[in-house]
């Protein structure tokens, strides 16, 4: 048996992206748009903008909230699965992430579904509160303040919410707990929330893909 190393796994990251994503030119240039505007390489992998794509279709959602945007890779991903009259809005501190995210979604034809607002998530996020509840969240943003999103997320949400958050596992590191990262301590934070605040039923999933080894929290609002 092959043992998953990053070349195994690397490789069949390879040919499972190949088998079921395909390439893409508006995620393509997406990409090398952020690359070219100096954003950090830390978008999703593209066999996980497929699966947030279908738990979009999935879950019939009309509304999603996204909590980080970086360049809108992850926001064209579910933007093209909205029905009619869907929207995303998505979430984004850094005013040059949003430009260029901007530009992504226009040339991927999705502008028109993604309401971009720009600011601190603690500071946008109260924003939205009277607005129609979303239907399905996803939090990809700093990890110091997951517990700040998940709270949110049951807040702006409804019974039936799905909410997913990403790199939980951060290379093995969420399970060592003589870990120092500021990061891997909001991570843990946040999965301790998912377990025992009653608002959430929760699990995880650990991943091997083209950004290493990681995960993904899933979660519904009760």
């Amino acid at each position: 048996m092959t043992l998953p190393t990053p070349d195994a796994w690397s490789r069949v990251d390879r040919y499972l992206t190949g088998a079921l994503v395909g390439d893409d030119a508006a995620l393509r240039e997406a990409v090398a748009d952020q690359r070219a505007a100096g954003l950090p390489a830390i978008e999703v992998a593209p066999l996980t903008g497929k699966f947030l794509h279908l738990m979009v279709r999935m879950t019939g959602a009309r509304r999603v909230l996204e909590i980080g945007t970086l360049g809108g890779y992850s926001s064209i991903w579910m933007a093209r699965a909205l029905p009619e009259g869907g929207t995303v809005v998505t979430v984004e501190a850094e005013p040059r992430n949003a430009a260029v995210a901007r530009t992504n979604l226009a040339r991927a034809g999705v502008g028109e579904r993604v309401s971009i607002r720009e600011g601190r998530g603690s500071e946008v996020l109260p924003e939205l509160v009277g607005e129609e509840p979303f239907d399905l969240v996803f939090i990809d943003a700093d990890k110091e303040s997951n517990t700040v999103y998940l709270d949110w997320a049951a807040r702006l949400g409804r019974a039936g919410t799905v909410v997913i958050v990403d790199n939980v596992v951060r290379a093995g590191e969420v399970a060592n707990p003589a870990s120092e990262s500021l990061q891997v301590h909001g991570v843990r934070r946040g999965l301790e929330m998912l377990a025992r605040d009653p608002r959430f039923d929760a699990t995880a999933l650990q991943t091997l893909d083209a950004k290493g080894w990681d995960g993904l929290a899933l979660a519904v609002v009760v």
